[in-house]
């Protein structure tokens, strides 16, 4: 409920508009869901008085006027329920997890849970109907508690546009609460008959989860409807709106790359392509391809395929290939190269192939090991008084079923204060080797501490055994072997990078050690993605060695990209579509790019704007974009910056359209060089061609 508030304030606000001591969290952060999941608890404690400035209500008791709930079921519980001056106390004790969020364009969306430890609602009520058995017709004062609540959120918000400024409003709120134990206190339920009301009470407390069950659907959808309207009435009133009209930071730690903004394909569960979402605009149909390969390579179903990418300059070729690698994530090896990167004095063109081809296949491993997991209960390490000796202790471990008590010797003292375990905290020990790992800390000790850090993780207490048999997985690439097995080089290559040509004898080598291991279960083969943008700069010889590799068992999934159409293949006189060889081509299948259209142009520049912290009027945003129209996206993006600084430079809070006119008239785009050239030719060094003569295709 308030959370969700909350994380558009930590995201959309700027830091100067919060108070000093609440972190904020940035959209572009790769990281946002993890950030949301500290800095909101964070930010809930440190709010739970309440601020008028930010529009938030007090959180400790949480005050709702009214709410009524009608005749939710037909089962066994059939009443018209009301419910005034409800106070909710316990929601600030909530700890956030497993956070997705996507602030990105003009949809945002946040889905996230929580686990609290109780909460408790008094309110004054009045009920009619029938409850289990019973004909009700009460009113009075009532408590209950849920115990142990686990509450799954779904929030969908976007902006829109009033008086030339972006704002925000909730359009869904999916919320869902269910607690482990409930407790119904109930005063009065049947009129005027106290021994027969408490006789109904306690029968509702011995039915109390089914009973839930039939009324808490009803009671999450209202209070799920009233927060939505809480919260869009807050987002509109002026002086709020004014604080999260879209507001940024002005200082950036991290460089912003022409592809920064992207975080994913920005596509639904059905792999169909949203407009916008994730950094992604349009390329509807393209996007929805390459998702069709996310699910085969996340499946394993694909490989050995080829996939090509071909569009015109600017269509958004390499920001598809960005957004299926961050999608990908890290499990699955993603190399990135251009065709021209393979000639080099270094190693022959067909090394550098093969070396990215084992960079994008990796090798899980797995090996299993004896390990004792449990939560710390206390740690206990007695010194000598000297300080001369050695050091003994005990460690009390537990879990859902058991504790047990273990000595520690000066070895494990040792670990165990490097690690700085301590009580709550979800350990594993391995019995090999005596090393311990930090899982995170245990949910039930979540309140130990006002506030924590951003790295703290929060884990369920480990149910069964102490001791238990767990299977260890190392996932890495069979480049990164081949580095390690070569004589020549070593592990340390690794680091340097400077790894030269690798001989096929330790490859063969590998290969066969791999295979073995696949055939008695210790691994599995990870097929990968290999991108090479501007396929088009490969030669015969590299065209020859792909066509061959792909046939390969080990081979990964190769994704090309080209913004040629017919012409030369590199070392022949033979021309062709796109420039690669007609048998290669057949291999691939072709995903063509569009060029995008004015709306899309202008959304491309907004999230842009967004991501350089520039921040532009409407009408200069409408200039932009027709500019962008008539010579090139790329051309348009380099005068957000450009255009930006320009009215720093006057000390304005935004650019406008003088300061776009301003840019265009300083640098010029491909078309306008290529006229200056012609104007000009004659007064350059070594030229050979006339004017009338240029190629400008």
């Amino acid at each position: 409920m308030i959370f969700a508030f909350l994380a558009v304030l930590l995201v959309f606000v700027s830091s100067k508009s919060l108070p000093p001591d609440i972190k904020k969290c940035s959209k572009s952060d790769p990281n946002l869901g993890k950030c949301l999941d500290t800095t909101v608890v964070d930010a809930v404690h440190k709010l739970s008085a309440g601020s008028k400035d930010l529009g938030v209500v007090p959180l400790e008791p949480l005050f709702i006027e009214k709410v009524d709930l009608g005749n939710p079921s037909d089962g066994s519980v059939s009443i018209h329920q009301e419910y005034e001056n409800l106070r909710f106390h316990g929601i600030t004790n909530a700890t956030l997890f497993d956070s997705d969020a996507d602030f990105t364009g003009d949809n945002c969306r946040w889905k996230f849970k929580t686990i609290t430890g109780a909460v408790t609602m008094e309110a004054d009520y009045k009920m009619t109907g029938k409850l289990l058995v019973f004909p009700i017709n009460g009113h009075g004062k009532c408590k209950n508690v849920l115990y142990e609540v686990f509450s799954e959120y779904d929030v969908k918000c976007e902006r829109f546009t009033k008086k030339n400024k972006k704002y925000l409003r909730i359009t869904d709120f999916g919320f869902k609460v269910k607690p482990k134990r409930v407790v119904f206190g109930f005063d009065n339920i049947i009129d005027g008959n106290e021994q027969l009301s408490k006789e109904v009470v306690k029968t509702l407390n011995e039915n109390a989860l089914s009973v839930y069950a039939d009324v808490g659907k009803a009671f999450d959808e209202v209070i799920a409807k009233i927060w939505k309207q809480t919260i869009n009435q807050v987002f509109s009133r002026a002086a709020a709106a004014a604080k999260i009209a879209e507001v940024r930071e002005t200082t950036r730690v991290e460089r912003i790359g022409a592809h920064s903004h992207i975080r994913g394909l920005g596509l639904d569960e059905s792999l169909e392509a949203r407009h916008v979402s994730q950094g992604m605009v349009g390329q509807t149909s393209a996007r929805r391809a390459i998702g069709i390969v996310l699910k085969m390579v996340r499946e394993g179903r694909i490989a050995g395929r080829a996939v090509l990418l071909a569009g015109q300059p600017g269509t958004g070729k390499t920001a598809i290939a960005t957004a299926l690698a961050a999608a990908l994530g890290h499990d699955t090896p993603f190399t990135s190269m251009a065709g021209s990167e393979i000639y080099s004095l270094e190693m022959g063109k067909t090394e550098a192939l093969t070396q990215a081809i084992r960079k994008s296949i990796g090798v899980r491993i797995k090996e299993e090991s004896e390990i004792i997991e449990g939560e710390v209960v206390e740690v206990q390490i007695e010194r000598p008084a000297t300080g001369v000796g050695t050091k003994v202790g005990k460690l009390i471990l537990k879990t859902t079923e058991m504790e047990t008590v273990y000595d520690l010797g000066g070895k494990m003292i040792d670990s165990i204060l490097k690690e700085k375990v301590q009580s709550g905290d979800v350990i594993t020990i391995d019995k090999a080797t005596g090393k311990i790992t930090r899982l995170g800390r245990s949910f039930a000790r979540a309140r130990d501490y006002d506030a924590t850090g951003q790295q703290t993780r929060f884990v369920q207490c480990p149910e069964g055994e102490l001791q238990k048999r767990k299977e260890v997985v190392h996932t890495v690439t069979l480049h990164e072997i081949d580095v390690i097995n070569s004589r020549t080089h070593g592990f340390l290559a690794l680091f340097s990078g400077d790894t030269g040509e690798i001989k096929s004898e330790v490859r063969e080598q590998i290969n066969g050690k791999v295979a073995e291991w696949r055939e008695e279960g210790k691994a599995e083969m990870i097929p990968g993605v290999l991108f090479i943008d501007e396929v088009h700069m490969l030669d015969i010889e590299c065209f020859s060695f792909l066509n061959r590799a792909l046939e390969n068992e080990m081979a990964p999934i190769v994704i090309m990209a080209t913004n040629r159409g017919i012409t030369r293949i590199r070392g022949t006189n033979y021309k062709s579509p796109h420039g690669i060889p007609l048998d290669l081509l057949d291999r691939m299948i072709i995903v063509p790019t569009t060029p995008y259209d004015e709306k899309e142009l202008r959304e491309i520049l907004s999230i842009r704007c967004e991501e350089e912290d520039c921040q532009m009027s409407d009408n200069a945003l409408t200039v932009l974009t027709r500019i962008s129209k008539e010579t090139s996206l790329r051309y348009g993006m380099q005068l957000i910056m450009t255009s930006s600084l320009i009215a720093r430079k006057r000390k304005a809070p935004e650019v406008d359209v003088e300061d776009i006119k301003r840019a265009y008239q300083l640098f010029f785009d491909e078309g306008r060089s290529v006229q200056f050239l012609k104007e000009y030719q004659q007064e350059f060094m070594f030229n050979e061609e006339d004017a009338a003569e240029m190629d400008t295709s």
